[in-house]
């Protein structure tokens, strides 16, 4: 199925979505990305199905020939404070606020979101898989996200952050188990497989 640009033509619409969201370290990150009507690239998609090269192959076209775009992010410490669901919204959010040029309408990726002052959305359900400026917004979440990650793992490199980007693999588990916890861990989460979590008592 091929995607289509935008969900409404002939206004400034922004596709939003974030990268992050089921980790158990790191931030949550968020892009929200307003293309041109005409803008078409072969290897666009959901970027879940890209590659890595393909994702950061596609970063600077999408950031050169975007309309605007922008990231959020929030940190660990705010993730536990407020919880990764709104945390998500504030990327999105803080996103939005960075946008050169103000859209007239949001595409969100998901089925829920905590409105924006005085710009109407719309939820999509695998947005980015039918929206080619909910895909971008991916992209650039993702990539952004991930060079995060990539830095993290230099400082450490017992969790494999560089290969599972903070998500519950069981080697990021097992690193967990055998070496605790980082200041980058979100201690709201169960970072431990419910057999282990008597390592805490």
């Amino acid at each position: 199925m091929s995607l289509q640009v935008c969900h409404t033509k002939g206004i400034i619409e922004a596709g939003c979505d974030e990268a992050g969201r089921g980790c158990l370290a790191g931030p949550v990150v968020a892009a929200a990305v307003i293309l041109p009507e005409d803008f078409s690239h072969a290897l666009l998609n959901d970027s879940k199905k890209m590659t890595d090269k393909q994702r950061y192959a596609l970063r600077p076209i999408i950031e050169e020939q975007a309309i605007a775009w922008a990231v959020g992010i929030i940190d660990n410490t705010e993730i536990d404070e407020i919880n990764i669901l709104k945390a998500s919204f504030k990327a999105m959010h803080q996103a939005v606020d960075q946008l050169d040029v103000r859209p007239e309408q949001l595409l969100i990726d998901g089925n829920r979101f905590i409105p924006y002052p005085g710009i109407p959305h719309l939820c999509m359900i695998k947005g980015d898989g039918r929206f080619m400026n909910i895909a971008a917004a991916s992209v650039l979440a993702k990539t952004y996200r991930d060079d995060l990650m990539n830095a993290l793992h230099e400082q450490f490199p017992v969790y494999g952050w560089d290969q599972n980007k903070g998500y519950p693999t069981k080697a990021h588990r097992s690193g967990i188990e055998q070496y605790g916890v980082t200041p980058f861990h979100r201690m709201s989460f169960t970072l431990l497989a419910p057999t282990q979590l008597n390592l805490f008592e």
